[in-house]
């Protein structure tokens, strides 16, 4: 069953915590997508139980009711994931972050061995700093978000602010149209269960639930170095990505792969950004399940 509550993080900050799954399963770390929050592991639904999984995660700061951390950046998530770990018990786990979650996931293998014993990045994006075009391949929606971006100031903050407006307020009905051009037809078919754009939207709205600075946040940490290295991870780092993403292209996942030092890629060629996890979910909690410790 799913559980949301909130705890104490470092510096006394709130910390918004989702679990779920039994209690003496494998525990595993999920980084929600940017933006979103805690509440999207219910879409594990009844593979916690069937692999041993318990799923716990932390809604980022500025999203749900997590305390707002300005300035921070993609290395930040670590000790708040070890908190809040340390609060509940737990030693040993594993790290899976989806799309903006992809980089604090790969930051727990980086950052957090030999506790974090491996981690998984589905769809993740790769550092901006690159050398190829970050957002060659994107949808529209990214395409002008990530302009605005790059310059800042109030136009960009408008943007923000105006999107936090509208996914606020996400319902079942609305959060495919929502999203517009960033979906390929795989995604939108994806979509298509009225569960999962439930709980898509459910996160969408709690990530807004006090402002859209949490958003601004993830964004700004993105174009930051993230705060460690790459090339000197020594866990196991699953890089999963698909060829019909619209969001995070397969541009990122394939320099992923050669740049992380101990990447195991996995291209999905028809699947996007959504389909990655919705098709292969199964495929993922095995894999988890049955990952050396």
């Amino acid at each position: 069953m799913y559980d949301e509550r909130v705890v104490s993080g470092p510096g006394g900050r709130q910390l918004e915590i989702g679990t779920i799954g039994p209690s003496d399963g494998r525990t595993v770390v999920f980084h929600h997508g940017s933006p979103g929050t805690a509440s999207l592991i219910q879409m594990l639904g009844d593979l916690v139980d069937e692999f041993g999984l318990y799923v716990l995660s932390v809604s980022r700061p500025g999203y749900g009711d997590s305390t707002r951390v300005e300035g921070r950046v993609v290395a930040s998530a670590v000790a708040d994931v070890h908190a809040v770990l340390d609060g509940l018990g737990r030693d040993r786990y594993v790290a899976v972050g989806w799309s903006g979650g992809g980089p604090h996931a790969i930051a727990c293998a980086a950052l957090g061995a030999p506790r974090c014993t491996a981690a998984w990045s589905l769809a993740g994006v790769a550092p901006m700093d690159v050398d190829f075009d970050w957002t060659q391949g994107m949808g529209p929606e990214n395409l002008e978000e990530f302009a605005l971006a790059r310059v800042g100031g109030p136009a960009y903050e408008a943007a923000m602010a105006q999107a936090g407006a509208a996914f606020g307020d996400a319902t079942p009905a609305t959060v495919v149209s929502l999203f517009g051009g960033l979906l390929s037809e795989v995604d939108q078919r994806a979509l298509e269960p009225e569960s999962t754009r439930a709980m898509m939207a459910a996160s969408m709205r709690g990530a807004f639930r006090t402002g859209w600075r949490g958003f601004f946040d993830d964004d700004r940490a993105m174009f930051e170095p993230w705060g460690f290295d790459l090339g000197a991870i020594s866990v196991p780092v699953a890089v999963w990505y698909g060829g019909e993403d619209l969001m995070v292209p397969a541009s990122h996942g394939r320099w992923l792969a050669e740049h992380v030092a101990t990447a195991t890629p996995t291209y999905f060629a028809a699947d996007g950004h959504v389909s990655l996890v919705t098709a292969h979910a199964r495929e993922l909690a095995s894999a988890i399940a049955n990952a050396g410790d």
